[in-house]
């Protein structure tokens, strides 16, 4: 593959004008006020760990091939989605890279969504279902993990530790919810061809629980959709809500979201939940 050092200049360019300060975790001032939008060639080296005079001979179109390492840096600096990311190394002459797991890697922008949103519980997870992020209110629901290692974050391996005699397994809306999370994952075992994790858990819970066993030989296969959820909460009591599920298509994972109807009861008592005292991990 040969390189396009024109666009690739140009793709640079406009990526860096794209982004703003804050995007990345700089100050909004910088070093003096901005004559154009966007990062500076400096940010943006200094974001990738390369250097300023190297950089700027990519933006000009001079200088040499750049590495896979050197993407790899400059598709991070940048933010760059899985579609731009490939777009760049076949650009630069490069094969992209495989996409050989489910991505953990959280988006600046991911975590202040969810920190945006304090009377509403939410929380990120990956294609295999391990939970990356939270937001203070979903702690209420799934406990505060900070003090877990990521290896116990599973929400399926949660789901399937329960006893057959637990309530969880007598409900219909958890049952479904149970289920569509199985068949999520199922359609992510196809994506991710091999993927150690994913085999490991699906080994792990296949021995565990004839539940898992039964929802995953039935070969049900179908990317998350929202359910409705009934719980009865030890601090509000009954809820009723929306389990709305949106795909982050950038890195394939899943913001799991309880919409309460506005004005109802349940909206109401997850304002109340959010006035209790923090939960401690």
């Amino acid at each position: 593959m040969t390189v396009n050092r024109q666009e690739l200049a140009a793709f640079l360019r406009s990526r860096r004008a794209r982004l703003r300060p804050g995007d990345v975790g700089l100050p909004a001032g910088g070093a003096g006020p901005r004559r154009t939008p966007g990062l500076r060639r400096q940010e943006v080296a200094e974001l990738a760990r390369i250097s300023i005079d190297y950089y700027i001979r990519l933006e000009q179109g001079r200088g040499p091939q750049p590495s896979r390492q050197v993407l790899g840096a400059l598709a991070r600096a940048l933010m760059l989605t899985a579609d731009e990311r490939e777009y760049l190394f076949r650009m630069a002459g490069e094969p992209p890279p495989v996409v050989v797991g489910p991505s953990r890697e959280l988006l600046p922008a991911i975590r202040h969504l969810l920190d945006t949103m304090p009377l509403t519980p939410a929380y990120v997870v990956d294609a295999k279902y391990d939970l990356l992020a939270w937001n203070a209110l979903a702690t209420r629901f799934i406990g505060d993990l900070s003090a877990h290692p990521p290896a116990d974050r599973n929400m399926l391996r949660w789901m399937f530790r329960q006893s057959v005699d637990d309530p969880h397994w007598r409900d219909e809306d958890a049952l479904a919810f149970t289920a569509a999370s199985v068949a999520d994952v199922r359609a992510a075992y196809a994506r991710y061809p091999g993927d150690p994790g994913i085999e490991a858990l699906v080994t792990e819970l296949l021995g565990l629980s004839p539940q898992f066993a039964r929802m995953w030989h039935s070969h049900d296969v179908a990317v998350r959709r929202g359910v409705r959820k009934r719980v009865v909460h030890p601090d509000v009591g009954p809820l009723e809500f929306e389990c709305q599920v949106l795909h982050i298509s950038d890195s394939d994972q899943r913001m799991i979201v309880y919409c309460a109807e506005p004005g109802s009861p349940t909206e109401a008592a997850f304002r109340r939940l959010t006035e209790l005292p923090a939960l401690r991990p």
